[in-house]
This record gives structure tokens, sequence and C-alpha cells, in this order.
């Protein structure tokens, strides 16, 4: 049982891929972004070189994966035992520091105790999400003033605006992604608009259709524009895109911390699947 490392995306595809696809809903996160390495290289996220690696258990079968885009926290799926520590050997020998981890808590947790004990790092939750998976999509009806179109490059210092300022309020953990959302989404209509008086009112995105499935987010509407539906009307838009598009499974991240966002998509259709944390290394948060 031993962890194998690649610094080639396709050789990760190769090896760990059936494995993350087989729970494509529960493995988006390494799904999308394996995706956008082989679109666009491996400075994709803007950082350093991205790490990736799969657990071989006794069987031979890959039993578990991981993925790591600096400057982003390490996404993990779950771990057999003895997994982390593992892990957490491999990259400290290798010198390998990432800032934080995203996974389900218990690994996360695992992940993290081992990351300390290793390295005297501490840890603290930067965000607790919930992942949801669509059911049957149910639009909001009546349906908000306007409709949806799809955004253009003509749209882009809009959508930029508004994913920096989705950035500021929400506060994901990370750096902004603003710039990479716009310019990997616009090329296969990933990004959706709400219009109401001509004029654009609420922005949702989704990434592309990867292992049967694709990923809705981030949702944006300006705060002087909220509660007149608009964010509803465009989420349900850029699902039925995806759906529209080949999708199997559409699924999205909420933030626990945001119950507003949690009912919204409750109400279209979606319904809760895994609780996610991502803990981020260092001292307490400020």
């Amino acid at each position: 049982m031993a962890w194998q490392l690649a610094d080639d995306v396709g050789a990760y595809l190769a090896a760990a891929g059936g494995f993350l696809r087989a729970n494509a809903a529960q493995n988006t996160i390494m799904l999308s972004a394996a995706d956008a390495l082989v679109a666009q290289g491996p400075a994709a996220f803007g950082g350093a070189a991205p790490l990736y690696g799969w657990w071989l258990g006794p069987d031979g079968a890959v039993g578990a994966a991981f993925l790591h885009t600096p400057p982003f926290p390490i996404v993990l799926t779950a771990l057999p035992p003895g997994a982390a520590q593992a892990l957490v050997a491999v990259l400290a020998d290798l010198g390998h520091h990432p800032p934080g981890v995203n996974a389900a808590p218990e690994t996360g947790t695992a992940f993290a105790a081992a990351w300390q004990e290793r390295t005297g790092q501490p840890s603290h939750v930067g965000m607790r999400m919930r992942l949801y998976r669509l059911g049957q999509l149910l639009p909001p009806n009546p349906p908000p003033a306007g409709g949806p179109r799809t955004a253009s490059a003509a749209d882009r210092d809009l959508l930029l605006a508004w994913l920096d300022a989705f950035h500021d309020e929400a506060g994901p953990p990370g750096p902004r992604e603003s710039q990479q959302v716009v310019d990997s989404r616009l090329g296969f209509g990933g990004l959706m608009l709400w219009e109401h008086a001509s004029s654009p009112v609420s922005l949702a995105a989704r990434t592309k259709v990867v292992g049967g499935q694709a990923r809705i987010g981030p949702v944006y509407t300006p705060p002087e524009l909220r509660g007149r539906g608009f964010g509803a009307g465009v989420t349900a838009a850029v699902t039925r895109a995806a759906l529209d598009g080949g999708a199997d499974v559409v699924v999205l991240f909420t933030d626990l911390a945001n119950p507003t966002s949690n009912t919204l998509y409750q109400r279209l259709g979606f319904h809760p699947v895994s609780d996610w944390a991502v803990l981020k290394f260092g001292g307490p948060a400020d």
C-alpha cells in the first residue's frame, strides 16, 4: 500500500481517472480541475506546478487520490486507514507544503492532524461547505422578471467585476480566480447572465461536463438587486444548460454559513450529498 505521485495530468488520469469518475459527484473538484489542466496546461491555476497522486491498495487497485494546484489547498478523496499519515510523510520529504486541505471533514481533520504532528503547523477552519446534487430541476414558478442569456466576450469587464465582488463577499479560501474562470468558461458558454430591462442583474457559472457531471458556481447578484428572484432564475437557467450539454449529474457547493443559498438551492431541486471543510494551515484566522 503506497502513494504514487506524478507531475503530469495525463498520467494521473490514466491511473486514477476511472476511480474518480466512478463517484463523479463527490470528486467534482478533482475532475473539473484536471480537465482545466488538460485544456490549459500546468499554469492553468496561476501557481507552481501541480502535483497529483493516487493510493494503491494491497490488491493493486486505486483506493484514494489527491490533487494539488498551488496556491490552493490540496484536495483529497476519502482516505483508507494510514493513508493520511503516509501522504504527509511523502509531501514533507519532498518539501511540498500545501497551504491547507479541502476534503470531507473526517478526512481533512485526519490529514491536518498528521500534518501538524509532522510539521508543527496547526490548522483552523477556513470554510465549511455542503455539496448538493440535483434531483429534478424545479425552476422558480413564477419566474423572475427578465430572462437568461449566455455571456459573451463583450461582457468580460462586468464578469470580472462581479466575480471579484463574489470572492470578496463570500470569502472562499485561496486567491481570486476571476480571470481564470472567465477565460476558461467563456469559450464553452459556461457563464450565464440574467437580464431585466435590458441590463444584466445576476450571474451564474458552470464547469464543463466532465465524467458525466458539471458543477454550478459561482452565483452572484449585486446586493442592490437581491430579493427579486434573479439568482434563482439564473441558477435554474445555467443548470438547464448543463443538462442540455450532456450532464447526467449536476452538483454545487454552498457555504454552510449562508442559510439563504442553502434554502434556495433546495427549492430548485438540489439535495444534500456530503459536507466538506477547508482547513488552512498556520495560525488562527484573523
